[in-house]
């Protein structure tokens, strides 16, 4: 069966509906976003990052002009949106000339943004296997030593673009370690590769050394698919994490071809772009070529086949909304079945990630982060 995605002007619709509202729109500006769509002709890869790349390089030169005449803090906000609008077109993966252009000038601007921010952002670039880990360290001012949070998002929410969870943190006393998942950003790893977690497990081992943070008081976030790496992180640093939030991802049916076909070729209700796009952004994690390739590869990633639920974990929060049609509910009624007792929040009405369409997904981040602060506590 052939995945099924929206029209041109279903997403023109759907993209005004988000603008300055909902991911990944937030933070851009609805006349740009009018700009860009006035002129879109085609939802193909290389014109969709063509357009919102013109918009990228608008802000980034004028960003570079703010920063020459000394104007930081004008400077700063040029750069984030040059980056938001860089993010838009990539979205949801690099998996075209244009659209890697967009990446690269993403990763460019959210660095030069990064400096600007409060906390600032750090890069930090760990060894790892020949290559690297990369993450993005914030300290929130004033702190002497804060424990840590350590989170990423899915297929399509990478490292650079979690302001608003890390942001949430900072607030309540807490550092954050922004980090992509595998196959996602730059991971080193694919995300099939045999134990590609010990990417976040080098990444705990670097922090516990850290003097500004406590890295023996540590946390893991996953949003979206990213959740089932930290409910995996839960089972394989179970002695080390202080908690685990699994926000929105399944641990076993997920994987199998009865729910992923028709999860990615009929559903995804709430993905910008339909099923069609959906299936890219899975397949690129494991740079796959086609739907039958993903259905092969995914069953690898069961926790239940990988003999891991029935093990002891770190105190785990399961949340999700009722309705996810990305991610079955179902999978969290298995894992509350095997080992450990756990936490559960799940939202009646709501669809993926505890989202409603439409609206803000305030009382789910802000249900996150209180569970985060109680864990993380003295």
């Amino acid at each position: 069966m052939e995945a099924r995605g929206r029209t041109l002007e279903e997403t023109r619709t759907e993209i005004l509906r988000r603008a300055g509202r909902v991911n990944p729109f937030e933070r851009v500006r609805r006349e740009d976003v009018e700009e860009v769509l006035g002129r879109l002709s085609s939802l193909d890869p290389d014109p969709w990052g063509v357009e919102w790349g013109k918009i990228g390089a608008r802000y980034e030169s004028l960003g570079d002009e703010q920063e020459k005449r000394g104007e930081r803090d004008e400077a700063g906000k040029s750069y984030y949106l040059a980056y938001e609008y860089y993010r838009i077109g990539r979205y949801p993966v690099p998996s075209s000339p244009e659209k890697m252009n967009c990446y690269k000038g993403a990763l460019r601007n959210f660095q030069k943004a990064g400096k600007y921010l409060d906390p600032p952002v750090e890069r930090v670039e760990i060894p790892f296997e020949g290559k690297k880990v990369v993450g993005y360290l914030q300290v929130p001012r004033g702190l002497r030593r804060p424990p840590v949070v350590m989170h990423w998002g899915g297929v399509d929410g990478w490292k650079e673009d979690a302001r608003g969870q890390s942001e949430a943190l900072h607030r309540l006393g807490l550092a954050t370690f922004t980090i992509d998942m595998p196959g996602a950003g730059e991971n080193p790893l694919l995300g099939h590769e045999p134990r590609a977690e010990r990417t976040f497990s080098t990444a705990m081992d670097y922090l516990a050394g850290r003097d500004d943070v406590d890295g023996r008081r540590i946390a893991v976030m996953g949003r979206s698919f990213g959740g089932y790496w930290a409910a995996k992180m839960a089972y394989v640093e179970a002695k080390r994490l202080r908690g685990a939030v699994n926000w929105g991802a399944g641990a076993h049916l997920t994987f199998q071809p009865e729910w992923l076909r028709p999860a990615l070729t009929e559903r995804a209700s709430q993905y910008l772009m339909g099923p069609a796009s959906l299936l890219d952004a899975r397949a690129y994690i494991f740079r796959a070529k086609s739907l039958e390739e993903v259905l092969r590869i995914a069953p690898q990633l069961s926790l239940k086949t990988q003999g891991l639920w029935d093990q002891p974990n770190a105190p785990l929060l399961l949340i999700n909304g009722k309705n996810d049609d990305q991610h079955p509910v179902e999978d969290i009624y298995l894992l509350l079945e095997h080992g450990s007792p756990k936490d559960v929040r799940i939202f009646a009405g709501a669809g993926h990630m505890g989202r409603v369409p439409g609206q803000p997904n305030r009382e789910v981040l802000e249900t996150v982060c209180g569970w985060l602060k109680r864990r993380l506590g003295d």
